[in-house]
């Protein structure tokens, strides 16, 4: 690693859900990790919702990660072509992601929870909690690779 903090961003078009429970998962993987330093998290929308789905923070609350004080932010094409990973839930990263940006763009296409059961939201939560500490895996090698 150069010394920089690996930059992450979780993007969905509303903020509102998908996104949400990845950053949630992330902040925790970083943490419990000691990658505080190393790794920074961002979430945000392209077209962001009013609030966080009631049925997400619930889902969330769930595995103790509260969601409850979150609001949906706007993210901007700069913000996004200044990551160094840009993790789309199920829209495509050539949206946001121009051909010419160098960075990694991965869509990991899951089911929007708005309007969903808990029961649904909880598979998709799950999901996202499993991809989330597999792409920790992968970064925590970068960042330590002497360990």
């Amino acid at each position: 690693m150069n010394g920089n903090p690996i930059s992450v961003a979780f993007v969905c078009v509303q903020n509102a859900g998908r996104s949400q429970m990845a950053a949630g998962f992330a902040h925790r993987e970083r943490h419990e990790r000691g990658l505080d330093h190393a790794i920074e998290v961002h979430c945000g929308g392209t077209d962001p919702a009013e609030q966080v789905h009631g049925v997400v923070v619930d889902a969330m609350a769930e595995v103790d990660i509260d969601l409850s004080g979150e609001d949906p932010r706007h993210i901007s094409r700069e913000e996004l072509l200044a990551m160094d990973i840009v993790i789309t839930m199920g829209c495509s990263v050539e949206d946001v992601c121009p051909a010419t940006w160098r960075g990694d763009a991965r869509d990991w296409q899951l089911d929007d929870p708005a309007g969903k059961p808990i029961e649904e939201v909880r598979s998709i939560r799950n999901e996202i909690e499993r991809r989330t500490r597999a792409l920790f895996d992968e970064l925590e090698v970068e960042v330590r690779p002497n360990d």
